[in-house]
């Protein structure tokens, strides 16, 4: 009795010091503010941009077929997600780098809160056993998850939690509740879908081969299944009543020939997916294998069972995604228009989840052989901590040279344009060269260019034409726009599939070829380029003024067309 209070009492303050460590993470980003450093990719460049928009156009509630003028002459609401979105309300409630570290916070607490639950009720239930608990916990709490997803991964073991506790009959109205709640800080689309498909298996296989009914389980995936369609009805209704082609039906994402693919398979299996990054490879990859060994040729219990069949489905997962794009579906891809506007690819937006479940049973898979194995796993669990540490956005992105959110966003900057041109925002359009369309967004200019990946399709196409001849000179510009699109951007040739040209940089565009007639026609009267366009003459555009401040990454050049 005295080993059990003393194991609690350990537990309690390890629990503490995680909780501490935690904030310790996430503080840069109330610390900094504005002067933090974080994701630019699917993030500054979209998404944070997209919520501003969406909170100054007064159509957080749009109707279905609504609009919003600021983006491409009017982009479809729907193309902004669900207003019963949590992240969407904490931007539409408070200023964009609060709300942004506020989810940040929610999203890693319950993340953490989701493992340890997981773990101490199913996995991982020896009292002595509590640092793979919390540390595990905690590990997977720190990976760097795609901050929109919210709890759309990083929220699937306190989802499993709940299921598995219904499942065997002991839940209670937390459960139920975590079920009903999760669905307003997650996404279908980005993890709950592939997960409550496999939920569903989960009962199937119950139904058939343990010949149990189990209506308690089969409801509560029912239950959160139809709160995530209510939720998400503008998705719905885009898929049950299709109107016009938009630019998803020009998605070509099956073009992998067979070697390309199995590397890929390699790829996502040892260094994972961008969305999905778990920084699995120096740890939890060779602690993998080490169990897998000491398994083999031996009498196993359920526990040791278990681990086998999750590293055998982290391989399916990884296998999975990379012959998604094997060249090999695109003649079924091109009969189902399904298979090519619903990404299938993400069931690998399940191994987050299966990956520190491995690492937490591996663990005390070794760590129940002795002491010598528990100091090996206690050293397992501190390198895998300083690695998720050093990944941390603020050091990661200030390293790299990039931008902090002030000096990406460039208000003042773009305060100052918009002074200069003297007119109302919408009464013109603009775009960008060299620079996401997301900037101008952010500052309230009106954009012909933009990055979503849901738009109308004659829209792509007219915009096209502004740009066929930079496309033309450049065909892995020519292939990224035709066969995705998502980015409907002033590509040009010599700049390449490169978006954020700083104020120190020596390019120049000398020899550009745009139509600026069709440019004017679709209501562009300014172009915003990061870099001087030394034939802007030839293109019908007369040079303005060049931009540049000190809390700016930037230097913008403004361009009027003639």
């Amino acid at each position: 009795m005295s080993n059990f209070w003393k194991n609690a009492n350990q537990e309690k303050k390890h629990l503490y010091f995680a909780t501490l460590l935690l904030i310790v993470y996430v503080s840069p980003l109330f610390i900094l503010g504005e002067n933090a450093h974080i994701r630019v990719h699917d993030n500054l460049d979209s998404n944070i941009a997209w919520y501003k928009v969406l909170k100054d156009s007064g159509q957080l509630f749009g109707g279905i077929n609504s609009t919003l003028p600021q983006i491409i002459n009017g982009l479809p609401r729907n193309a902004f997600g669900t207003e019963f979105s949590g992240i969407q309300w904490l931007h539409n409630l408070f200023p964009s780098m609060i709300a942004y570290s506020i989810s940040q916070t929610i999203t890693r607490m319950f993340a953490f809160l989701g493992m340890y639950l997981l773990l101490k009720n199913h996995f991982v239930k020896e009292k002595e056993a509590y640092p793979i608990r919390v540390w595990v916990s905690v590990a997977f709490a720190l990976t760097p998850f795609w901050p929109s997803g919210m709890l759309s991964t990083l929220g699937m073991p306190l989802a499993l939690w709940a299921f598995l506790n219904i499942r065997e009959g002991k839940h209670t109205w937390k459960e139920w509740l975590t079920l009903i709640l999760l669905p307003f800080y997650s996404s279908l689309v980005l993890g709950f879908f592939f997960f409550l498909f496999f939920m569903g298996l989960l009962w199937l296989r119950d139904f058939l081969v343990k010949r149990k009914s189990n209506w308690f389980f089969f409801s509560s995936i029912a239950l959160m299944t139809v709160i995530y369609l209510l939720i998400e009805y503008r998705l719905v209704y885009s898929l049950v009543f299709p109107e016009a082609p938009t630019s998803r039906n020009d998605f070509v994402n099956s073009k992998l020939g067979l070697w390309r693919t199995i590397r890929l398979v390699f790829k996502n299996y040892f260094l994972g997916h961008t969305h999905v990054l778990t920084l699995h490879t120096l740890v939890i990859v060779p602690l993998s294998f080490l169990v897998l060994w000491m398994l083999k040729n031996k009498k196993r219990d359920w526990l040791e069972n278990r681990y086998l069949y999750l590293f055998m489905f982290n391989i399916v997962l990884s296998v999975w995604y990379a012959f998604w794009f094997y060249k090999g579906w695109e003649p079924l891809k091109e009969r189902v228009s399904l298979l090519n506007t619903f990404n299938f690819a993400r069931f690998h937006f399940l191994r987050p989840l299966i990956i520190y479940l491995m690492f937490a049973v591996g663990s005390y898979l070794l760590w129940r052989m002795g002491k010598n194995w528990r100091r090996f796993v206690k050293i397992c669990l501190i390198v895998q901590m300083f690695v998720l540490f050093a990944a941390n956005d603020e050091i990661v992105y200030r390293s790299a040279g990039k931008p902090s959110v002030k000096q990406f966003y460039a208000t003042s900057q773009f305060h100052e344009i918009k002074k200069y041109i003297g007119k109302p925002q919408s009464s013109y359009r603009v775009a960008s060269i060299g620079l996401h369309p997301a900037i101008a967004q952010y500052n309230g200019f009106y954009t012909l260019d933009t990055y979503n990946n849901f738009y109308p399709l004659a829209y792509k196409r007219e915009f096209r034409k502004i740009i066929s001849k930079e496309l033309d000179k450049n065909p892995t510009l020519k292939e990224y726009f035709d066969e995705w699109g998502g980015r409907c951007y002033l590509f040009v040739a010599k700049l390449g599939k490169k978006y954020e040209f700083k104020k120190d940089s020596k390019v120049k565009i000398d020899h550009l070829q745009l139509n600026t007639k069709v440019y004017k026609k679709m209501g562009g009267q300014y172009i915003f380029s990061a870099v001087p366009i030394l034939n802007a003459d030839e293109n019908g555009l007369v040079f303005k003024k060049a931009f540049e401040q000190r809390d700016s990454a930037w230097k913008i050049y403004l361009y009027q067309v003639k």
